[in-house]
């Protein structure tokens, strides 16, 4: 499972944003706990979204959680931001929507999300989703949803600005059963203490925080009888038999083939006389990686050497490999060799969340990159500095004796207690939620670029469900020219907005 701790921890992206409307005393922590964490910050502002104006309320701060014995066991900090409604509709704040948003990892804050699509305030890349260098700005975000819901930012523990309680060992936080329970009795407590039973309830989550969301799908509704509207699901993974390739598992090198395509495409490594357009090459290695490459992975070493050299030469044509590489890997390419070898020939690497992004390595020499472009040259660097500074000089909130943790390995080793010996599949927790819940709709937001959650494997995971075929139209999916973290760029920033606001719009409260 080592190999599956360190490819989670190399995509860790989610979302977690919600709302607040009071200032609380929840977040003082009792005099004997060592560190004092301080007062909630609520501050006031507005936004233009849409041409409308809207006041809302900002509230950062630590929810503290409790065990069955009244200890306290974490200090789960968040930031909400809620609509302020004038006092004599105080019923119509109480049932306006709410959405709970985290990213993923495991280990990563809601610092992408909150400061990149969804919050009041967005860090400012280029067009095409690189950053232009420091020092970095933000701008009021005419994209946030606050025009749709009211938003709950969560940091899981060892995140953010999140830590278990004193003598509480971060074990029990550091877990997928362990994780849920925390961010889910979050979302209980947050609810109580503000009122919102009676509004509508939504996820956000991004990557790891997509295997939280279909978690809590479940885990909500079983043990706090908390039913949700909606899910927004971005860069998905439910089914992790489809990301980590190893020895003995070969459906991740036909799921992730359509996305090493569309990348190779992009890049002029395919022939464009053949294939018009990057549509007509996806659609083709789609039937092909279901249909041949399936089969041809299937039969192993009973493959000919004519078999062996006519699929190198296809895949070739595909991916802008060289057939004598994709014949060492046994016809088998990995995001590890493919964003290595595919610009080899021009030194750069690609990036795994974006393989648009190019980056430069020590050598050229080597099986995979020195570091991944579309982190640490796009959005490691802005998005940390806008969270500090949002913090500190927007928010008004003052934490300096903490790091707030952007991305973190504290989390690990992370524990994946049943499922410690095989792959992690909760897409059938989503699947009962929906049986059971046949309201709860799922919008999932995917990037043709992504090689770190390819969309081709959200498909196939999808199809798997076997959702009764008249709750199939309760999961709707949408596409775009990015990858991961598709909102970097302008012009999938704007549909990934539509299409969400679409989604929220599409309900009838």
């Amino acid at each position: 499972m080592r190999e599956l701790e360190r490819s989670l921890l190399s995509f860790g992206f989610l979302l977690a944003v919600h709302l607040t409307c009071a200032a609380q005393d929840t977040s003082k922590v009792d005099t004997k706990v060592a560190y004092r964490y301080p007062e909630t910050s609520v501050t006031k502002h507005s936004i233009t979204i849409g041409g409308q104006r809207i006041d809302y309320t900002a509230t950062a701060g630590h929810l503290v959680l409790l065990d069955e014995k009244g200890k306290q066991r974490s200090h789960n900090f968040y930031v909400a931001y809620t609509k302020d409604t004038p006092k004599d509709k105080t019923n119509d704040h109480a049932k306006r929507p709410i959405t709970f948003a985290f990213n993923g990892g495991p280990g990563s804050s809601s610092v992408w999300l909150h400061m990149g699509a969804l919050g009041p305030k967005r860090v400012v890349m280029n067009d095409d989703g690189t950053s232009s260098g420091p020092p970095y700005t933000m701008v009021d975000n005419a994209h946030s949803w606050l025009d749709k819901t009211d938003l709950v930012f969560i940091d899981p523990i060892e995140t953010g600005y999140s830590r278990p309680a004193e003598d509480v060992e971060k074990s029990e936080f550091t877990g997928y059963t362990q994780d849920l329970q925390s961010v889910g009795d979050f979302i209980h407590k947050y609810v109580t203490l503000n009122g919102r039973w009676a509004s509508p309830k939504f996820l956000a989550g991004e990557s790891y925080g997509t295997t939280r969301a279909a978690g809590l799908s479940g885990y909500l509704q079983d043990r706090h009888g908390m039913y949700l509207n909606g899910i927004v699901l971005i860069s998905a993974v439910m089914n992790f038999q489809t990301l980590v390739g190893n020895e003995g598992n070969d459906l991740p090198a036909s799921l992730f083939l359509p996305s090493f395509a569309a990348t190779a495409y992009h890049h002029g490594k395919v022939d464009k006389n053949r294939f018009a357009t990057e549509q007509d090459l996806r659609a083709e290695v789609e039937r092909f990686a279901l249909n041949e490459y399936t089969t041809f992975l299937m039969k192993g070493d009973r493959t000919t050497a004519e078999e062996r050299s006519t699929m190198a030469a296809r895949l070739s044509a595909y991916t802008g490999i060289a057939p004598d590489v994709i014949q060492r890997n046994h016809h088998r390419l990995t995001t590890r060799i493919f964003t290595k070898e595919l610009l080899r020939a021009e030194s750069r690497t690609i990036g795994r969340f974006d393989g648009t992004i190019k980056g430069i390595d020590r050598s050229d020499a080597g099986d995979g990159f020195d570091f991944d472009p579309s982190y640490n040259l796009t959005v490691y660097g802005p998005y940390t500095a806008a969270i500090n500074d949002h913090l500190r000089n927007t928010l008004k909130y003052e934490n300096s004796d903490k790091v707030y943790e952007i991305l973190t390995g504290k989390v690990q080793p992370w524990n994946y207690g049943c499922d410690q010996n095989k792959f992690l599949n909760n897409a059938e927790t989503l699947r009962s939620a929906i049986h059971k819940n046949p309201a709860l709709r799922v919008l999932i937001c995917s990037g043709y670029y992504d090689l770190a959650t390819p969309y081709y494997a959200t498909e196939y995971t999808v199809d798997h469900m076997f959702l009764d075929e008249d709750l199939r139209k309760n999961i709707a999916v949408t596409y775009y020219h990015g990858g991961h973290m598709m909102y970097t760029m302008r012009t999938e920033l704007d549909k990934f907005t539509g299409d969400v606001k679409k989604f929220y719009d599409g309900f009838k409260f």
